[in-house]
């Protein structure tokens, strides 16, 4: 592709990953909307946070892949921002790591460490972990197009409301839900530089593809993990009825 092609290229990339973060946005989901409610019971939340650790508690399998694999010197110093936050907390969270704020947060919510690491994924947390440290592992462009392009930007505009309900609605305060306050605004920056990072490694039809495709992948990955959440959270509401 010439220079005029390859933007031209890039602005259909950028136009067609928008249009599907719309159609699988996570304030459409019936779960992250009762999330942003406070719509749910504390053994309901409970089950949601077990789940979704399946990614906070094991990012560095993640990002980890994304530095190692990428061959720009320049975007390799932006990836080792990303797993140093992730790992110390020293940008975004005053040096408390991000794994340990899922901790803490699962613990107001009486999740043990050592159940919370013991935690039984179902098929959507095994699906997504697998996916992930697949893609990663793969190569820098499908990686980083899934993880930041995909999953990352999918949090924005929700997560900062999650951190305000869980302190509304459930009594927490604004350091036990710090974890979702934080990524409110590290997954912000971490799934910025979409069009820098289409220019850098996108040079030809089959990259600019690869992209849109990984994005895809990502998203219909994680609409399954919140669509088998939402299905265990309303048994445990099942259960309670029943009692």
């Amino acid at each position: 592709m010439d220079r005029h092609s390859i933007s031209a290229a890039h602005e259909a990339a950028l136009k067609k990953i928008s249009e599907l973060h719309a159609a699988k946005a996570r304030s459409k989901h019936p779960l992250w909307q009762g999330l942003m409610q406070g719509k749910f019971s504390r053994p309901q939340v409970v089950e949601f946070l077990k789940q979704a650790g399946c990614i906070p508690l094991h990012n560095h399998h993640y990002h980890g892949y994304l530095y190692i694999n990428c061959t720009d010197a320049a975007w390799r110093i932006r990836m080792a921002e990303v797993v140093y936050e992730e790992g110390t907390g020293r940008i975004f969270s005053d040096g408390v790591a991000h794994p340990e704020l899922y901790l803490r947060l699962s613990e107001a919510f009486g999740i043990s460490r050592t159940e919370m690491w013991g935690t039984e994924y179902g098929p959507g947390a095994l699906g997504v972990r697998h996916f992930f440290e697949s893609i990663c592992s793969r190569n820098f462009l499908e990686g980083f197009a899934a993880l930041a392009l995909g999953a990352e930007a999918s949090g924005p505009g929700v997560l900062g409301k999650v951190s305000i309900a869980f302190q509304k609605h459930y009594g927490l305060t604004e350091e036990q839900t710090k974890f979702y306050s934080v990524h409110e605004e590290a997954d912000s920056d971490h799934s910025s530089g979409g069009a820098d990072f289409l220019r850098q490694f996108a040079t030809t039809d089959t990259d600019v593809a690869l992209v849109v495709n990984s994005v895809r992948d990502s998203l219909t990955v994680l609409s399954g993990l919140w669509d088998d959440i939402w299905q265990r959270v309303q048994k445990v509401g099942d259960a309670a009825q029943r009692r």
